[in-house]
Protein backbone atom coordinates (compact mmCIF):
# COMPACT_ATOMS: atom_id res chain seq x y z
CA UNK A 1 0.00 0.00 0.00
CA UNK A 2 2.05 2.92 -1.23
CA UNK A 3 -0.78 5.18 -2.41
CA UNK A 4 -3.34 6.25 0.20
CA UNK A 5 -6.32 8.43 -0.69
CA UNK A 6 -7.01 11.20 1.82
CA UNK A 7 -10.31 12.62 0.62
CA UNK A 8 -12.03 13.07 3.94
CA UNK A 9 -10.97 15.53 6.63
CA UNK A 10 -12.16 16.79 10.00
CA UNK A 11 -10.95 19.86 11.82
CA UNK A 12 -10.10 18.27 15.15
CA UNK A 13 -6.71 16.99 16.26
CA UNK A 14 -8.17 14.54 18.77
CA UNK A 15 -7.75 11.41 16.67
CA UNK A 16 -4.14 12.12 15.85
CA UNK A 17 -3.25 12.96 19.44
CA UNK A 18 -4.95 9.81 20.70
CA UNK A 19 -3.05 7.68 18.21
CA UNK A 20 0.16 9.24 19.50
CA UNK A 21 -0.86 9.14 23.13
CA UNK A 22 2.52 8.06 24.46
CA UNK A 23 4.17 11.18 23.05
CA UNK A 24 2.29 13.51 25.37
CA UNK A 25 2.09 17.31 25.22
CA UNK A 26 5.30 17.73 23.19
CA UNK A 27 3.38 16.76 20.09
CA UNK A 28 1.67 19.58 18.16
CA UNK A 29 -2.02 19.54 17.37
CA UNK A 30 -2.73 18.53 13.78
CA UNK A 31 -4.84 21.18 12.04
CA UNK A 32 -6.79 18.96 9.69
CA UNK A 33 -6.48 15.39 10.86
CA UNK A 34 -7.38 13.04 8.02
CA UNK A 35 -9.93 10.33 8.67
CA UNK A 36 -9.34 7.18 6.69
CA UNK A 37 -12.48 5.71 5.14
CA UNK A 38 -12.99 2.01 4.43
CA UNK A 39 -12.84 2.72 0.70
CA UNK A 40 -9.44 4.40 1.04
CA UNK A 41 -7.32 1.45 2.09
CA UNK A 42 -6.91 -2.30 1.60
CA UNK A 43 -9.49 -3.40 4.13
CA UNK A 44 -9.90 -6.78 2.42
CA UNK A 45 -6.30 -7.73 3.24
CA UNK A 46 -6.87 -6.72 6.85
CA UNK A 47 -10.04 -8.79 7.05
CA UNK A 48 -8.20 -11.77 5.61
CA UNK A 49 -5.50 -11.38 8.26
CA UNK A 50 -8.11 -11.04 11.01
CA UNK A 51 -9.76 -14.27 9.89
CA UNK A 52 -6.51 -16.23 9.63
CA UNK A 53 -7.18 -19.95 10.22
CA UNK A 54 -4.02 -20.30 12.33
CA UNK A 55 -4.42 -22.28 15.54
CA UNK A 56 -2.61 -19.65 17.64
CA UNK A 57 -3.14 -15.98 16.83
CA UNK A 58 -1.36 -13.34 18.90
CA UNK A 59 -1.58 -9.57 18.70
CA UNK A 60 1.22 -7.30 19.93
CA UNK A 61 0.12 -3.73 20.71
CA UNK A 62 3.44 -1.92 20.29
CA UNK A 63 4.06 1.62 21.55
CA UNK A 64 7.77 2.00 22.49
CA UNK A 65 10.35 2.14 19.71
CA UNK A 66 12.64 -0.41 21.34
CA UNK A 67 14.32 -3.64 20.31
CA UNK A 68 12.73 -5.40 23.28
CA UNK A 69 9.33 -5.24 21.58
CA UNK A 70 10.70 -7.23 18.64
CA UNK A 71 12.45 -9.64 20.99
CA UNK A 72 9.10 -10.43 22.61
CA UNK A 73 7.76 -11.48 19.20
CA UNK A 74 10.82 -13.63 18.55
CA UNK A 75 10.44 -15.23 21.98
CA UNK A 76 6.77 -15.97 21.37
CA UNK A 77 7.48 -17.62 18.02
CA UNK A 78 10.20 -19.77 19.55
CA UNK A 79 8.20 -20.62 22.65
CA UNK A 80 5.10 -21.62 20.73
CA UNK A 81 6.99 -23.68 18.17
CA UNK A 82 9.76 -25.32 20.20
CA UNK A 83 8.37 -25.13 23.73
CA UNK A 84 4.74 -26.04 23.01
CA UNK A 85 5.13 -27.93 19.75
CA UNK A 86 2.86 -25.71 17.64
CA UNK A 87 3.72 -26.01 13.92
CA UNK A 88 5.09 -22.76 12.52
CA UNK A 89 2.35 -22.80 9.90
CA UNK A 90 -0.25 -22.68 12.68
CA UNK A 91 1.11 -19.51 14.30
CA UNK A 92 0.10 -16.01 13.26
CA UNK A 93 1.56 -13.01 15.03
CA UNK A 94 0.53 -9.45 14.23
CA UNK A 95 2.34 -6.33 15.45
CA UNK A 96 0.19 -3.19 15.53
CA UNK A 97 2.33 -0.12 16.14
CA UNK A 98 1.36 3.33 17.34
CA UNK A 99 3.12 6.24 19.00
CA UNK A 100 6.85 6.37 18.25
CA UNK A 101 6.75 2.64 17.46
CA UNK A 102 5.15 3.71 14.18
CA UNK A 103 8.69 4.46 13.02
CA UNK A 104 9.40 0.71 12.97
CA UNK A 105 7.50 0.68 9.67
CA UNK A 106 9.56 3.08 7.55
CA UNK A 107 12.68 2.63 5.46
CA UNK A 108 16.09 4.30 5.65
CA UNK A 109 14.98 7.23 3.48
CA UNK A 110 12.53 8.39 6.14
CA UNK A 111 14.99 7.87 8.98
CA UNK A 112 17.72 9.83 7.23
CA UNK A 113 15.61 12.59 5.67
CA UNK A 114 13.76 13.49 8.85
CA UNK A 115 16.35 12.69 11.52
CA UNK A 116 14.20 10.05 13.18
CA UNK A 117 17.02 8.81 15.40
CA UNK A 118 17.50 12.26 16.89
CA UNK A 119 13.75 12.79 17.30
CA UNK A 120 13.28 9.48 19.11
CA UNK A 121 16.61 9.15 20.95
CA UNK A 122 17.55 6.03 18.99
CA UNK A 123 21.28 5.65 18.38
CA UNK A 124 22.91 3.57 15.66
CA UNK A 125 25.11 0.91 17.33
CA UNK A 126 27.52 1.16 14.40
CA UNK A 127 28.20 4.87 14.88
CA UNK A 128 27.04 5.66 18.40
CA UNK A 129 25.19 8.64 16.94
CA UNK A 130 21.47 9.23 16.30
CA UNK A 131 20.31 6.66 13.78
CA UNK A 132 19.93 7.80 10.18
CA UNK A 133 18.69 4.39 9.09
CA UNK A 134 16.09 1.97 10.37
CA UNK A 135 18.36 -0.08 12.61
CA UNK A 136 15.48 -2.39 13.54
CA UNK A 137 14.84 -3.74 10.04
CA UNK A 138 17.95 -5.40 8.56
CA UNK A 139 19.06 -8.87 9.57
CA UNK A 140 22.68 -9.54 10.47
CA UNK A 141 22.39 -12.49 8.08
CA UNK A 142 22.20 -10.09 5.14
CA UNK A 143 19.37 -9.24 2.76
CA UNK A 144 19.13 -12.85 1.58
CA UNK A 145 18.91 -14.17 5.16
CA UNK A 146 21.80 -16.60 4.76
CA UNK A 147 22.21 -18.00 8.26
CA UNK A 148 25.21 -20.02 9.37
CA UNK A 149 23.02 -22.52 11.20
CA UNK A 150 19.50 -23.90 11.40
CA UNK A 151 20.00 -24.97 15.02
CA UNK A 152 17.67 -22.98 17.31
CA UNK A 153 20.37 -23.11 19.99
CA UNK A 154 22.84 -21.38 17.68
CA UNK A 155 23.04 -17.60 17.97
CA UNK A 156 23.57 -17.41 14.21
CA UNK A 157 20.23 -18.98 13.33
CA UNK A 158 17.03 -17.19 12.37
CA UNK A 159 15.52 -18.29 15.67
CA UNK A 160 17.81 -15.88 17.49
CA UNK A 161 17.30 -12.99 15.09
CA UNK A 162 14.85 -10.33 16.28
CA UNK A 163 15.18 -8.03 13.28
CA UNK A 164 12.00 -6.98 11.52
CA UNK A 165 13.28 -8.66 8.37
CA UNK A 166 13.68 -12.01 10.16
CA UNK A 167 10.33 -11.72 11.94
CA UNK A 168 8.56 -10.98 8.67
CA UNK A 169 10.25 -13.99 7.10
CA UNK A 170 8.80 -16.10 9.91
CA UNK A 171 5.31 -14.76 9.20
CA UNK A 172 4.89 -11.79 11.53
CA UNK A 173 2.70 -9.07 9.99
CA UNK A 174 3.41 -5.43 10.81
CA UNK A 175 0.49 -2.98 10.79
CA UNK A 176 1.08 0.78 10.62
CA UNK A 177 -1.46 3.27 11.99
CA UNK A 178 -2.66 5.88 9.49
CA UNK A 179 -3.65 8.31 12.26
CA UNK A 180 -0.29 7.99 14.02
CA UNK A 181 1.56 8.47 10.74
CA UNK A 182 -0.40 11.64 10.00
CA UNK A 183 0.20 12.95 13.51
CA UNK A 184 3.91 12.15 13.30
CA UNK A 185 4.13 14.08 10.03
CA UNK A 186 3.03 17.17 11.97
CA UNK A 187 5.49 16.35 14.75
CA UNK A 188 8.34 16.09 12.23
CA UNK A 189 7.30 19.36 10.59
CA UNK A 190 7.48 21.20 13.91
CA UNK A 191 10.61 19.58 15.33
CA UNK A 192 12.76 18.90 12.26
CA UNK A 193 11.47 20.24 8.94
CA UNK A 194 9.41 23.42 9.53
CA UNK A 195 9.82 24.46 5.91
CA UNK A 196 7.94 21.39 4.69
CA UNK A 197 4.17 20.96 4.86
CA UNK A 198 2.98 18.07 7.06
CA UNK A 199 0.90 16.71 4.19
CA UNK A 200 4.04 16.39 2.06
CA UNK A 201 5.84 14.59 4.85
CA UNK A 202 2.88 12.28 5.32
CA UNK A 203 2.86 11.35 1.64
CA UNK A 204 6.60 10.70 1.75
CA UNK A 205 6.18 8.43 4.78
CA UNK A 206 3.40 6.43 3.14
CA UNK A 207 5.54 6.01 0.02
CA UNK A 208 8.41 4.63 2.10
CA UNK A 209 6.88 1.96 4.29
CA UNK A 210 8.92 -1.21 4.58
CA UNK A 211 8.05 -4.13 2.30
CA UNK A 212 5.12 -6.10 3.68
CA UNK A 213 3.85 -3.38 6.03
CA UNK A 214 0.08 -2.84 5.96
CA UNK A 215 -1.31 0.62 6.68
CA UNK A 216 -4.57 0.45 8.62
CA UNK A 217 -7.09 3.23 9.22
CA UNK A 218 -6.53 3.36 12.99
CA UNK A 219 -4.36 1.14 15.16
CA UNK A 220 -6.68 1.20 18.16
CA UNK A 221 -9.59 0.14 15.95
CA UNK A 222 -7.50 -2.59 14.33
CA UNK A 223 -6.64 -3.92 17.78
CA UNK A 224 -10.32 -4.07 18.70
CA UNK A 225 -11.28 -5.94 15.53
CA UNK A 226 -8.38 -8.38 15.69
CA UNK A 227 -9.51 -9.30 19.20
CA UNK A 228 -13.29 -9.28 18.81
CA UNK A 229 -13.64 -10.70 15.30
CA UNK A 230 -10.30 -12.40 14.76
CA UNK A 231 -10.01 -13.85 18.29
CA UNK A 232 -6.35 -12.84 18.60
CA UNK A 233 -4.88 -12.92 22.09
CA UNK A 234 -3.63 -9.51 23.20
CA UNK A 235 -0.25 -8.44 24.55
CA UNK A 236 0.84 -4.87 25.22
CA UNK A 237 4.56 -4.21 24.87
Amino acid sequence: MKSISRRSFVTTAAAGMAALGSLGPALPAAQGQAVEMASDWDISSFNQLAQSPARVKQLFDVVPLKQQALEHMQNSLNGLHFGFGIPASQIQIVAVSRGFATFFNFDDHIWQTYGIGALTNVNDPQTGKPAERNIFYPSSAGPDLKYASTDPENRNSIYNDSSIQALQHRGVRFLCCHNATYGLAHYIAEKHTPQQAPDQIYKDMVAHTLPGVMIVAAAVAAVALLQSEGHYSYLYV
